[in-house]
């Protein structure tokens, strides 16, 4: 069986594991998670980044420093994991759901402004695989509105917008390191600040509330319970399992690019004679190749490609259930104007397996799709 995903690891993981036993610091923010968010602060260029036992636990902390209360808005896509709602719902917040573009998948800046009322607080732009929103204009409407901008930014570690890192334009940003992400350590995330002014209040909210950070440089002369929070860090080990995974991130990039490429070379015919539909990468985006995707005709064609496919023992799957058509997002959020655009991607969209290890497998992948494809005798417009 190919599998969908399989985690990555460089080798040295286990080294730096033990190295982190070594030192006799396993609770979190020992020298591995310190070399970690150093890399993320000179990797991004934000203004301070904070590992997270997952990008979900991030989006938590964003949402307390966003000052979210019960009855605010929050916009974001419905095409997205339940974490980027969650986080604000649990605020006591309305999830607000737009609807998605129909070229990257990736929430709609045309359609921000007609959602905003005296409610709203924040946008949440999801990277979707990978490829950035509109930054620039979702930016520019939160400057109009006096919005923060929460990035969820889970898929996009590496990838760019215009030059500029993703999860480091807004006024927050998250990451996940989860084991079917592009760098990973099992479980993990971070929370990149980029506004200066929140920077002190997300240490005390990531450390239980309490300024224990300050305490340990010397800030404060003992440390104590000063606003809310939880524990929101990983242990060491989590943190010397994702160095490793940092170090070789350049290389895993590239590798993951070239996988990425071959499928998109394989598809064009089929693009070209309407039977799919392949990602597309608008101008100014520096994707990273977190997935590989295509859109078919309908619910039945997606369907029976995922089934021919386990047939040849190729794991093929689909992506997200709308938020917005979920029970939870019918009782707690507003969808805009009946998101047309994300229902109908959502039936439609397929990934194909994509993990370090595939290049040797990856032309049965594409021999296979390519044969069930021309034999669903589409003939139509996926576009």
């Amino acid at each position: 069986m190919i599998g969908f995903n399989k985690p990555y690891m460089t080798g040295k993981e286990l080294h730096y594991i033990s190295l982190a036993h070594a030192q006799s610091q396993m609770a979190g923010d020992g020298s591995f998670t310190k070399q970690c968010q150093g890399w993320l602060e000179q990797r991004t260029g934000c203004r301070k980044a904070l590992l997270t036992h997952s990008c979900t636990a991030a989006l938590e902390m964003a949402a307390i420093l966003a000052d979210i209360q019960p009855g605010d808005e929050v916009i974001m896509p419905s095409y997205t994991f339940v974490s980027t709602a969650n986080a604000f719902v649990l605020r006591g917040a309305v999830p607000v759901f737009v609807d998605i573009r129909p070229d990257t998948l990736n929430l709609d800046e045309r359609l921000i402004e007609a959602a905003i009322t005296p409610r709203t607080r924040a946008i949440v732009p999801v990277h979707y695989g990978g490829v950035g929103c509109d930054m620039d204009a979702i930016m520019a409407i939160a400057e109009r509105h006096g919005l923060l901008v929460i990035e969820d930014a889970a898929q996009a570690i590496m990838a760019t917008q215009g030059g500029q890192p993703l999860g480091a334009i807004g006024h927050l940003g998250t990451l996940s390191f989860h084991e079917t992400k592009n760098i990973i350590s099992g479980e993990g995330g971070a929370l990149l600040i980029n506004d200066p002014a929140l920077a002190e209040r997300a240490e005390i909210i990531r450390e239980k509330g309490t300024n224990r950070s300050q305490f340990f440089r010397g800030q404060v002369d003992k440390y104590t319970w000063v606003d809310i929070g939880s524990s929101y860090l990983p242990g060491e080990i989590i943190a010397a399992f994702l160095w490793a995974q940092m170090e070789e991130a350049e290389a895993i990039t590239a590798r993951r690019l070239a996988l990425w490429e071959r499928y998109h070379a394989a598809f064009e015919p089929l693009e070209r004679a309407g039977r799919v539909r392949r990602p597309v990468i608008p101008d100014g985006c520096g994707h990273n190749a977190h997935l590989y995707y295509l859109l078919l005709r309908d619910l039945g064609d997606r369907m029976a490609f995922i089934q021919a496919m386990k047939a040849e023992d190729i794991h093929c799957v689909f992506h997200y259930v709308p938020l917005h058509s979920a029970p939870a997002g019918q009782r707690v959020g507003r969808a805009v104007d009946g998101l047309p655009v994300t229902t109908d991607l959502a039936d439609r969209l397929v990934r194909l397996p994509l993990w370090l290890g595939l290049e040797e497998e990856q032309e049965r992948v594409i021999e296979a799709a390519l044969r069930m494809l021309k034999s669903q005798h589409m003939g139509i417009d996926c576009f």
